[in-house]
Formats: structure tokens, sequence, C-alpha cells
């Protein structure tokens, strides 16, 4: 299921930088990052697991328990471009795991199938 949000300007915008080899512009980053990380806690609503990208965002996804105060205890954290590959589907969880790109904790900090959006 395609979404408008993964072809947006933004997001095409920040891919490409990436594809050659770029950092993107800060503010087309942090615009792509959270404009995936939206959809992602639209498509999964809930408040169980935390997914992190630093230092752009942040959102809580999937149902389950909720966690209100301190670290919560299932996190998901990784690298922009990480979270951006993941999201369209460039890169598969079990690939960005194993490699140790995301950083996962919690039995529920498992986004294999919620990805890519």
């Amino acid at each position: 299921m395609s979404s408008p949000h993964i072809k947006s300007a933004v997001v095409s915008a920040a891919l490409t930088a990436l594809d050659e080899g770029r950092t993107p512009e800060r503010a087309v980053y942090r615009e792509a990052v959270r404009t995936l990380l939206t959809v992602l806690a639209e498509r999964s609503p809930g408040r169980s697991v935390e997914v992190r990208v630093p230092p752009y965002g942040a959102v809580q996804c999937l149902p389950g328990p909720r966690h209100t105060r301190g670290t919560p205890p299932n996190v998901v954290e990784m690298a922009p471009a990480t979270w951006l590959a993941l999201a369209t589907g460039r890169l598969s969880w079990a690939e960005a795991v194993t490699d140790g790109r995301v950083q996962v904790s919690g039995n529920r900090a498992d986004l294999s199938d919620h990805l890519p959006l």
C-alpha cells in the first residue's frame, strides 16, 4: 500500500541527496523523517513502542501497554538515513537489526510487520 507521504517532495529530496552521497539539508532531513514517523504512528496507532530518530523526531506507536513516565520499556532508535531506508523499503528490518543500524530494547520493539510504510 503506497502512501502519498512516501512520494512527497521532501522525502524524495532527502532520498536523492542520500543516493548521491550527500547529507540532505537539515530542514529537508527533519521534515522527511517527521513525515514518515507520522505515517508510522497513523498506520500503527498506540503507545507501547517509542521510535526515535535523533535529532529529528520520535513517535509512540503500536497497540499494547501504554507507557507514560521515564524511559519506555520498548524503544527503537536509529539514524535518520536508516529510518528513511526502512520506511521506504530500501532496507529490510532484519538487515538493519543484524547490521546494528537499529537499536532495539523491549519485547515489543519489532517493527518488521509495520515496515516498509
